[in-house]
Protein backbone atom coordinates (compact mmCIF):
# COMPACT_ATOMS: atom_id res chain seq x y z
CA UNK A 1 0.00 0.00 0.00
CA UNK A 2 1.47 3.54 -0.66
CA UNK A 3 -0.17 6.60 0.70
CA UNK A 4 -1.13 9.60 -0.80
CA UNK A 5 -2.14 12.43 1.23
CA UNK A 6 -2.81 10.69 4.21
CA UNK A 7 -5.02 7.73 2.59
CA UNK A 8 -3.65 4.33 1.78
CA UNK A 9 -4.30 3.50 -1.89
CA UNK A 10 -3.27 -0.30 -3.44
CA UNK A 11 0.68 -0.06 -5.53
CA UNK A 12 -0.80 -2.85 -7.66
CA UNK A 13 -4.07 -0.31 -8.34
CA UNK A 14 -1.71 2.78 -9.22
CA UNK A 15 0.26 0.65 -11.46
CA UNK A 16 -2.79 -0.95 -13.19
CA UNK A 17 -4.39 2.77 -13.52
CA UNK A 18 -1.10 4.09 -15.31
CA UNK A 19 -0.60 0.94 -17.19
CA UNK A 20 -4.45 1.39 -18.78
CA UNK A 21 -3.71 5.07 -18.78
CA UNK A 22 -0.68 4.44 -21.29
CA UNK A 23 -2.63 1.74 -22.94
CA UNK A 24 -5.71 3.64 -23.77
CA UNK A 25 -3.40 6.40 -24.72
CA UNK A 26 -1.72 4.49 -27.52
CA UNK A 27 -5.06 3.04 -28.89
CA UNK A 28 -6.53 6.82 -29.50
CA UNK A 29 -2.65 7.99 -30.48
CA UNK A 30 -2.76 5.25 -33.23
CA UNK A 31 -6.15 5.53 -34.91
CA UNK A 32 -5.86 9.37 -35.07
CA UNK A 33 -2.53 8.49 -36.90
CA UNK A 34 -4.43 6.08 -38.83
CA UNK A 35 -7.31 7.78 -39.91
CA UNK A 36 -6.54 11.58 -39.78
CA UNK A 37 -2.79 11.17 -40.49
CA UNK A 38 -0.61 14.37 -40.53
CA UNK A 39 -3.54 16.81 -40.86
CA UNK A 40 -3.43 15.97 -37.03
CA UNK A 41 -1.40 18.77 -35.13
CA UNK A 42 0.67 16.80 -32.46
CA UNK A 43 -0.71 19.10 -29.81
CA UNK A 44 -4.69 17.97 -30.62
CA UNK A 45 -3.05 14.44 -31.13
CA UNK A 46 -1.95 14.31 -27.72
CA UNK A 47 -5.39 16.02 -26.02
CA UNK A 48 -7.22 13.86 -28.28
CA UNK A 49 -5.65 11.19 -26.78
CA UNK A 50 -5.43 11.97 -23.29
CA UNK A 51 -9.33 12.85 -22.92
CA UNK A 52 -9.87 9.45 -24.56
CA UNK A 53 -8.10 8.05 -21.80
CA UNK A 54 -9.04 9.85 -18.93
CA UNK A 55 -12.82 9.81 -19.89
CA UNK A 56 -12.71 5.86 -19.91
CA UNK A 57 -10.37 5.57 -16.68
CA UNK A 58 -12.91 7.84 -14.99
CA UNK A 59 -16.30 5.59 -16.13
CA UNK A 60 -13.85 2.17 -15.35
CA UNK A 61 -13.85 3.56 -12.00
CA UNK A 62 -17.40 4.51 -11.46
CA UNK A 63 -18.19 0.72 -12.12
CA UNK A 64 -15.70 -0.36 -9.62
CA UNK A 65 -13.16 -1.74 -11.78
CA UNK A 66 -10.08 -0.16 -9.76
CA UNK A 67 -11.33 -1.75 -6.65
CA UNK A 68 -11.01 -5.31 -5.58
CA UNK A 69 -8.95 -6.13 -8.37
CA UNK A 70 -7.43 -9.32 -8.43
CA UNK A 71 -10.22 -10.92 -6.36
CA UNK A 72 -12.85 -11.07 -9.20
CA UNK A 73 -12.55 -13.36 -12.47
CA UNK A 74 -12.42 -12.64 -15.87
CA UNK A 75 -16.53 -12.49 -16.46
CA UNK A 76 -16.87 -10.23 -13.65
CA UNK A 77 -14.42 -7.80 -15.00
CA UNK A 78 -16.17 -8.03 -18.47
CA UNK A 79 -19.50 -7.07 -17.14
CA UNK A 80 -18.22 -4.19 -15.32
CA UNK A 81 -15.92 -3.53 -18.57
CA UNK A 82 -19.10 -3.27 -21.29
CA UNK A 83 -21.29 -0.67 -19.47
CA UNK A 84 -17.71 1.60 -18.68
CA UNK A 85 -16.61 1.49 -22.41
CA UNK A 86 -20.50 2.50 -23.72
CA UNK A 87 -20.58 5.30 -21.14
CA UNK A 88 -17.12 6.27 -21.92
CA UNK A 89 -18.22 6.71 -25.76
CA UNK A 90 -21.23 8.82 -24.95
CA UNK A 91 -19.32 11.15 -22.94
CA UNK A 92 -16.84 11.38 -25.07
CA UNK A 93 -19.25 11.56 -28.25
CA UNK A 94 -20.51 14.80 -26.18
CA UNK A 95 -17.06 15.99 -25.86
CA UNK A 96 -16.06 15.89 -29.17
CA UNK A 97 -19.40 18.13 -29.72
CA UNK A 98 -18.20 20.52 -27.52
CA UNK A 99 -14.32 20.86 -28.15
CA UNK A 100 -13.54 20.37 -31.50
CA UNK A 101 -9.97 19.80 -31.59
CA UNK A 102 -10.51 16.43 -29.99
CA UNK A 103 -11.43 14.65 -32.97
CA UNK A 104 -10.73 10.63 -33.87
CA UNK A 105 -12.57 11.08 -37.14
CA UNK A 106 -14.74 8.08 -38.25
CA UNK A 107 -12.45 5.57 -36.34
CA UNK A 108 -13.22 6.73 -32.64
CA UNK A 109 -14.96 3.11 -32.55
CA UNK A 110 -11.63 1.20 -33.61
CA UNK A 111 -9.62 3.10 -30.79
CA UNK A 112 -12.46 1.41 -28.06
CA UNK A 113 -11.97 -1.97 -29.82
CA UNK A 114 -8.38 -1.42 -29.58
CA UNK A 115 -7.87 0.15 -25.81
CA UNK A 116 -10.50 -2.53 -24.36
CA UNK A 117 -8.37 -5.90 -26.21
CA UNK A 118 -5.48 -4.00 -24.25
CA UNK A 119 -7.02 -3.24 -21.17
CA UNK A 120 -8.55 -6.72 -20.89
CA UNK A 121 -4.92 -8.43 -22.19
CA UNK A 122 -3.71 -6.36 -18.92
CA UNK A 123 -6.32 -7.69 -16.63
CA UNK A 124 -5.91 -11.30 -17.19
CA UNK A 125 -2.09 -11.26 -16.56
CA UNK A 126 -2.94 -9.06 -13.56
CA UNK A 127 -5.79 -11.77 -12.56
CA UNK A 128 -3.44 -14.33 -12.76
CA UNK A 129 -0.53 -13.11 -11.15
CA UNK A 130 -2.49 -11.71 -7.99
CA UNK A 131 -3.23 -15.83 -7.67
CA UNK A 132 0.29 -16.11 -7.17
CA UNK A 133 1.50 -17.09 -3.93
CA UNK A 134 4.91 -14.85 -4.40
CA UNK A 135 2.36 -12.12 -4.71
CA UNK A 136 0.88 -12.31 -1.02
CA UNK A 137 2.29 -10.41 1.65
CA UNK A 138 3.03 -12.88 4.59
CA UNK A 139 1.73 -12.31 8.08
CA UNK A 140 2.26 -13.09 11.67
CA UNK A 141 -0.39 -12.02 14.12
CA UNK A 142 0.89 -11.38 17.96
CA UNK A 143 -2.25 -12.39 20.12
CA UNK A 144 -4.93 -14.68 19.78
CA UNK A 145 -7.95 -12.91 21.28
CA UNK A 146 -10.64 -11.43 19.84
CA UNK A 147 -8.99 -8.53 17.62
CA UNK A 148 -6.85 -11.25 16.45
CA UNK A 149 -9.99 -12.85 15.44
CA UNK A 150 -10.62 -9.76 13.80
CA UNK A 151 -7.11 -9.04 12.00
CA UNK A 152 -7.55 -13.05 10.77
CA UNK A 153 -10.97 -12.11 9.30
CA UNK A 154 -9.45 -8.82 7.25
CA UNK A 155 -6.85 -10.97 6.05
CA UNK A 156 -9.01 -13.37 4.61
CA UNK A 157 -11.30 -10.96 3.59
CA UNK A 158 -11.76 -11.23 -0.77
CA UNK A 159 -12.72 -7.79 -0.30
CA UNK A 160 -9.26 -6.19 0.40
CA UNK A 161 -7.15 -4.51 -1.69
CA UNK A 162 -4.25 -7.44 -1.08
CA UNK A 163 -3.75 -10.83 -1.09
CA UNK A 164 -2.50 -11.44 2.70
CA UNK A 165 -1.16 -15.42 3.57
CA UNK A 166 -1.43 -15.41 7.45
CA UNK A 167 0.95 -17.85 8.85
CA UNK A 168 -0.03 -18.23 12.14
CA UNK A 169 -0.99 -16.26 16.03
CA UNK A 170 1.14 -16.48 18.43
CA UNK A 171 -0.42 -16.98 21.68
CA UNK A 172 -0.26 -14.32 24.52
CA UNK A 173 -0.68 -15.30 28.36
CA UNK A 174 -3.57 -14.02 29.80
CA UNK A 175 -5.81 -13.37 26.64
CA UNK A 176 -8.45 -15.56 26.29
CA UNK A 177 -8.01 -17.43 22.70
CA UNK A 178 -10.93 -16.41 20.51
CA UNK A 179 -8.86 -18.15 16.83
CA UNK A 180 -8.59 -21.47 16.03
CA UNK A 181 -6.34 -23.92 17.63
CA UNK A 182 -4.82 -24.66 14.25
CA UNK A 183 -4.07 -20.98 13.72
CA UNK A 184 -2.10 -20.90 17.12
CA UNK A 185 1.75 -21.76 15.94
CA UNK A 186 3.96 -23.26 18.91
CA UNK A 187 5.88 -21.66 21.64
CA UNK A 188 8.99 -21.69 22.37
CA UNK A 189 10.79 -19.85 19.63
CA UNK A 190 11.58 -16.13 19.52
CA UNK A 191 9.40 -13.57 17.33
CA UNK A 192 12.26 -12.79 15.07
CA UNK A 193 13.47 -16.65 14.47
CA UNK A 194 9.38 -17.19 13.65
CA UNK A 195 9.50 -14.57 11.16
CA UNK A 196 12.51 -15.29 9.40
CA UNK A 197 11.63 -19.21 9.23
CA UNK A 198 8.63 -18.70 8.12
CA UNK A 199 9.61 -15.53 5.40
CA UNK A 200 6.97 -13.55 7.39
CA UNK A 201 6.92 -9.77 6.33
CA UNK A 202 4.96 -8.42 8.90
CA UNK A 203 3.81 -8.38 12.08
CA UNK A 204 0.30 -7.53 13.26
CA UNK A 205 0.32 -6.84 17.25
CA UNK A 206 -3.14 -7.47 17.92
CA UNK A 207 -2.34 -7.78 21.98
CA UNK A 208 -4.49 -5.67 23.82
CA UNK A 209 -2.73 -5.33 27.32
CA UNK A 210 0.03 -4.15 26.60
CA UNK A 211 0.84 -2.57 30.24
CA UNK A 212 1.65 -6.55 31.32
CA UNK A 213 4.65 -8.42 31.90
CA UNK A 214 3.70 -10.99 29.14
CA UNK A 215 3.65 -8.10 26.51
CA UNK A 216 6.58 -9.17 24.38
CA UNK A 217 8.26 -5.28 23.48
CA UNK A 218 11.96 -6.48 23.57
CA UNK A 219 11.35 -9.22 20.73
CA UNK A 220 9.23 -6.74 18.73
CA UNK A 221 11.91 -4.58 19.03
CA UNK A 222 14.46 -6.81 17.91
CA UNK A 223 11.70 -8.04 14.82
CA UNK A 224 11.93 -4.21 13.65
CA UNK A 225 15.43 -3.84 14.44
CA UNK A 226 15.78 -6.79 12.09
CA UNK A 227 13.36 -5.94 9.29
CA UNK A 228 10.83 -7.13 9.99
CA UNK A 229 7.66 -4.55 10.04
CA UNK A 230 5.98 -4.61 12.94
CA UNK A 231 1.83 -3.08 13.10
CA UNK A 232 -0.33 -2.29 15.55
CA UNK A 233 -3.78 -3.77 14.73
CA UNK A 234 -5.40 -0.13 14.57
CA UNK A 235 -2.65 0.65 11.82
CA UNK A 236 -3.55 -2.49 10.18
CA UNK A 237 -7.33 -2.10 10.00
CA UNK A 238 -6.54 1.74 8.94
CA UNK A 239 -4.80 0.71 6.52
CA UNK A 240 -6.51 -2.19 4.81
CA UNK A 241 -10.29 -1.11 5.63
CA UNK A 242 -10.05 2.70 5.61
CA UNK A 243 -11.58 2.30 9.09
CA UNK A 244 -10.34 3.41 12.76
CA UNK A 245 -11.70 0.37 14.87
CA UNK A 246 -12.99 1.67 18.04
CA UNK A 247 -13.97 -1.48 20.35
CA UNK A 248 -9.99 -1.38 20.84
CA UNK A 249 -9.18 2.11 19.72
CA UNK A 250 -6.67 4.14 22.20
CA UNK A 251 -6.86 7.85 22.99
CA UNK A 252 -3.44 7.99 22.54
CA UNK A 253 -3.55 6.41 18.86
CA UNK A 254 -6.00 9.45 17.71
CA UNK A 255 -3.22 11.72 19.68
CA UNK A 256 -0.65 10.53 18.19
CA UNK A 257 -1.11 9.19 14.88
CA UNK A 258 -0.83 12.27 12.79
CA UNK A 259 -4.29 13.72 10.70
CA UNK A 260 -6.89 15.64 11.78
CA UNK A 261 -5.99 18.68 9.76
CA UNK A 262 -8.37 21.83 10.05
CA UNK A 263 -5.72 24.47 9.07
CA UNK A 264 -6.91 27.06 7.36
CA UNK A 265 -5.60 25.91 3.71
CA UNK A 266 -7.46 22.75 3.67
CA UNK A 267 -10.48 24.57 4.99
CA UNK A 268 -10.29 26.93 1.66
CA UNK A 269 -9.63 24.23 -0.55
CA UNK A 270 -12.57 21.90 0.74
CA UNK A 271 -14.94 24.89 0.57
CA UNK A 272 -13.89 25.61 -2.73
CA UNK A 273 -14.42 21.85 -3.94
CA UNK A 274 -17.73 22.05 -2.24
CA UNK A 275 -19.08 25.06 -4.52
CA UNK A 276 -17.83 24.20 -7.36
CA UNK A 277 -19.14 19.97 -7.07
CA UNK A 278 -22.46 21.58 -5.78
CA UNK A 279 -22.87 24.20 -8.72
CA UNK A 280 -21.84 21.62 -11.46
CA UNK A 281 -24.63 19.08 -10.07
CA UNK A 282 -27.18 21.51 -9.67
CA UNK A 283 -26.56 22.63 -12.87
CA UNK A 284 -26.42 18.93 -14.36
CA UNK A 285 -29.14 17.76 -12.50
CA UNK A 286 -32.07 20.40 -12.38
CA UNK A 287 -34.15 18.90 -15.24
CA UNK A 288 -33.79 16.12 -13.10
CA UNK A 289 -35.09 18.04 -10.14
CA UNK A 290 -38.24 19.21 -11.78
CA UNK A 291 -39.11 16.01 -12.73
CA UNK A 292 -38.69 14.77 -8.92
CA UNK A 293 -40.73 17.54 -7.46
CA UNK A 294 -43.69 17.30 -10.33
CA UNK A 295 -43.83 13.47 -9.50
CA UNK A 296 -43.63 14.24 -5.57
CA UNK A 297 -47.19 16.80 -6.10
CA UNK A 298 -48.61 14.14 -8.42
CA UNK A 299 -48.35 11.37 -6.45
CA UNK A 300 -50.35 12.66 -3.28
CA UNK A 301 -50.71 16.65 -3.61
CA UNK A 302 -47.93 17.10 -0.32
CA UNK A 303 -45.18 19.12 -0.54
CA UNK A 304 -42.15 18.29 -2.29
CA UNK A 305 -39.04 18.90 0.19
CA UNK A 306 -39.13 17.91 3.27
CA UNK A 307 -37.10 19.73 6.27
CA UNK A 308 -35.61 17.66 9.55
CA UNK A 309 -33.58 19.06 12.38
CA UNK A 310 -29.76 17.56 11.96
CA UNK A 311 -26.67 17.82 13.64
CA UNK A 312 -23.93 19.71 12.34
CA UNK A 313 -20.26 20.51 12.91
CA UNK A 314 -19.71 21.29 16.72
CA UNK A 315 -23.09 20.20 17.74
CA UNK A 316 -24.73 23.14 16.11
CA UNK A 317 -28.26 22.24 14.67
CA UNK A 318 -29.66 22.89 11.30
CA UNK A 319 -32.78 22.24 8.63
CA UNK A 320 -31.39 19.77 5.89
CA UNK A 321 -33.53 19.79 2.88
CA UNK A 322 -34.38 17.07 0.88
CA UNK A 323 -37.29 16.23 -1.51
CA UNK A 324 -40.04 14.30 0.55
CA UNK A 325 -40.38 10.46 0.32
CA UNK A 326 -42.31 9.65 2.96
CA UNK A 327 -45.84 10.19 3.25
CA UNK A 328 -46.69 13.21 5.09
CA UNK A 329 -48.02 11.52 8.25
CA UNK A 330 -44.55 9.53 8.31
CA UNK A 331 -44.22 9.96 11.75
CA UNK A 332 -47.47 10.78 13.28
CA UNK A 333 -46.57 10.04 16.93
CA UNK A 334 -43.82 12.14 17.17
CA UNK A 335 -41.56 9.46 18.06
CA UNK A 336 -38.16 9.28 15.81
CA UNK A 337 -37.59 5.79 13.81
CA UNK A 338 -34.55 4.64 11.90
CA UNK A 339 -35.23 3.71 8.55
CA UNK A 340 -35.56 -0.08 7.37
CA UNK A 341 -35.32 -2.04 4.29
CA UNK A 342 -38.79 -2.19 2.81
CA UNK A 343 -39.96 0.59 4.92
CA UNK A 344 -43.64 1.01 4.20
CA UNK A 345 -44.15 5.11 5.40
CA UNK A 346 -41.80 5.16 1.90
CA UNK A 347 -43.74 6.40 -0.98
CA UNK A 348 -44.04 4.64 -4.35
CA UNK A 349 -42.30 8.06 -6.10
CA UNK A 350 -39.77 8.36 -2.85
CA UNK A 351 -38.70 4.33 -3.16
CA UNK A 352 -36.98 5.50 -6.61
CA UNK A 353 -35.92 9.13 -5.41
CA UNK A 354 -33.52 7.01 -2.28
CA UNK A 355 -32.66 3.98 -4.54
CA UNK A 356 -31.00 6.79 -6.77
CA UNK A 357 -29.84 8.95 -4.61
CA UNK A 358 -32.24 11.87 -5.88
CA UNK A 359 -33.73 12.71 -2.77
CA UNK A 360 -30.27 14.12 -1.90
CA UNK A 361 -30.03 16.70 -4.44
CA UNK A 362 -31.71 19.49 -2.43
CA UNK A 363 -28.82 19.25 0.34
CA UNK A 364 -27.08 21.66 -2.05
CA UNK A 365 -28.85 24.45 -0.62
CA UNK A 366 -27.29 23.70 3.01
CA UNK A 367 -24.10 23.37 1.46
CA UNK A 368 -24.09 26.54 -0.48
CA UNK A 369 -25.54 28.16 3.21
CA UNK A 370 -22.33 26.53 4.78
CA UNK A 371 -24.02 23.62 6.88
CA UNK A 372 -22.97 21.10 5.36
CA UNK A 373 -19.75 19.72 2.86
CA UNK A 374 -20.12 18.05 -0.01
CA UNK A 375 -18.04 14.90 1.48
CA UNK A 376 -18.33 14.24 4.78
CA UNK A 377 -20.22 12.02 7.96
CA UNK A 378 -23.73 11.68 7.24
CA UNK A 379 -25.67 14.54 9.68
CA UNK A 380 -27.51 12.47 12.18
CA UNK A 381 -30.93 13.75 13.99
CA UNK A 382 -30.42 15.02 17.56
CA UNK A 383 -32.41 12.56 19.09
CA UNK A 384 -30.17 9.83 17.84
CA UNK A 385 -27.26 11.69 18.33
CA UNK A 386 -27.78 12.01 21.87
CA UNK A 387 -28.42 8.02 22.02
CA UNK A 388 -25.22 6.97 20.17
CA UNK A 389 -23.17 9.30 21.79
CA UNK A 390 -24.27 8.14 25.34
CA UNK A 391 -23.58 4.09 24.11
CA UNK A 392 -20.52 4.48 21.03
CA UNK A 393 -16.83 5.99 22.58
CA UNK A 394 -15.86 8.84 20.54
CA UNK A 395 -19.02 9.37 18.37
CA UNK A 396 -19.03 12.89 18.88
CA UNK A 397 -15.49 13.35 17.11
CA UNK A 398 -17.02 12.62 13.59
CA UNK A 399 -18.59 16.48 14.86
CA UNK A 400 -15.47 18.17 14.12
CA UNK A 401 -15.84 18.45 11.11
CA UNK A 402 -19.24 19.54 8.82
CA UNK A 403 -21.47 16.75 7.54
CA UNK A 404 -21.24 15.80 3.86
CA UNK A 405 -24.14 14.70 1.33
CA UNK A 406 -21.88 11.92 0.51
CA UNK A 407 -19.22 10.25 2.46
CA UNK A 408 -16.98 7.40 3.44
CA UNK A 409 -19.60 5.61 5.19
CA UNK A 410 -22.13 5.76 2.61
CA UNK A 411 -20.14 4.36 -0.22
CA UNK A 412 -18.28 1.81 1.81
CA UNK A 413 -21.53 0.92 4.33
CA UNK A 414 -25.32 0.01 4.01
CA UNK A 415 -27.50 2.30 5.07
CA UNK A 416 -27.64 2.63 8.96
CA UNK A 417 -31.03 1.12 10.87
CA UNK A 418 -29.11 0.18 14.67
CA UNK A 419 -26.77 1.14 17.20
CA UNK A 420 -24.65 -1.90 15.52
CA UNK A 421 -24.85 -0.29 11.95
CA UNK A 422 -23.66 3.55 13.52
CA UNK A 423 -20.85 1.68 15.11
CA UNK A 424 -19.26 0.50 11.91
CA UNK A 425 -20.31 3.67 9.92
CA UNK A 426 -18.78 5.60 12.73
CA UNK A 427 -15.00 3.50 12.29
CA UNK A 428 -14.78 4.51 8.29
CA UNK A 429 -16.01 8.74 9.24
CA UNK A 430 -13.36 8.70 12.36
CA UNK A 431 -10.67 7.44 9.14
CA UNK A 432 -12.46 10.60 7.19
CA UNK A 433 -12.10 12.96 9.97
CA UNK A 434 -8.52 11.49 10.50
CA UNK A 435 -7.10 11.67 6.86
CA UNK A 436 -9.40 13.67 4.87
CA UNK A 437 -8.04 15.45 1.66
CA UNK A 438 -9.14 16.96 -1.40
CA UNK A 439 -7.68 13.78 -3.37
CA UNK A 440 -9.82 11.45 -0.93
CA UNK A 441 -13.06 13.60 -1.34
CA UNK A 442 -12.42 13.26 -4.89
CA UNK A 443 -12.62 9.28 -4.46
CA UNK A 444 -15.26 9.38 -2.87
CA UNK A 445 -16.81 11.29 -5.19
CA UNK A 446 -16.07 8.65 -7.93
CA UNK A 447 -17.24 6.23 -5.75
CA UNK A 448 -20.39 7.49 -5.20
CA UNK A 449 -21.32 7.64 -8.77
CA UNK A 450 -21.11 3.79 -8.66
CA UNK A 451 -23.57 3.58 -5.62
CA UNK A 452 -25.64 5.81 -7.49
CA UNK A 453 -25.53 3.78 -10.58
CA UNK A 454 -25.75 0.27 -8.78
CA UNK A 455 -28.14 1.36 -6.49
CA UNK A 456 -27.01 0.33 -3.39
CA UNK A 457 -27.80 0.71 0.24
CA UNK A 458 -30.90 2.75 -0.53
CA UNK A 459 -33.72 2.16 1.62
Amino acid sequence: MIRIFNHYVSRVGIILLLMEMLILQAAAAMTSLIWVGEAHRPLDLYFSALAFALINVFCMSTLGLYQQQGREDLRTVLARMAPAFVLGFALLSLLMHMIPTIQFGRAGGLAFVLGGVGVLLTRMVMLKSSGASMMADRLIVVGDGALARECLDLAASPCGPRRFDVIGCVAVPGEASCVPAAKVLPPGESLLSLARRHAATELVVSVSDRRSGAYPVRELLDCALGGVRVTDAAKFFEREASQIRVDSLQPSYLIFGGGFDQSFLRATVKRTFDLAASAAICLAALPVMLVAALCIVLEDGGPVIFRQERVGKDGRRFQVLKFRSMGPDAERDGQPRWATAGDPRVTRVGHWLRKLRIDELPQMINVFRGEMSFVGPRPERAYFVEQLGREIAYYDVRHSIKPGITGLAQVRYQYGASVDDAIRKLQYDLYYVKNNSLFLDLLILIDTVQVVISGKGAR
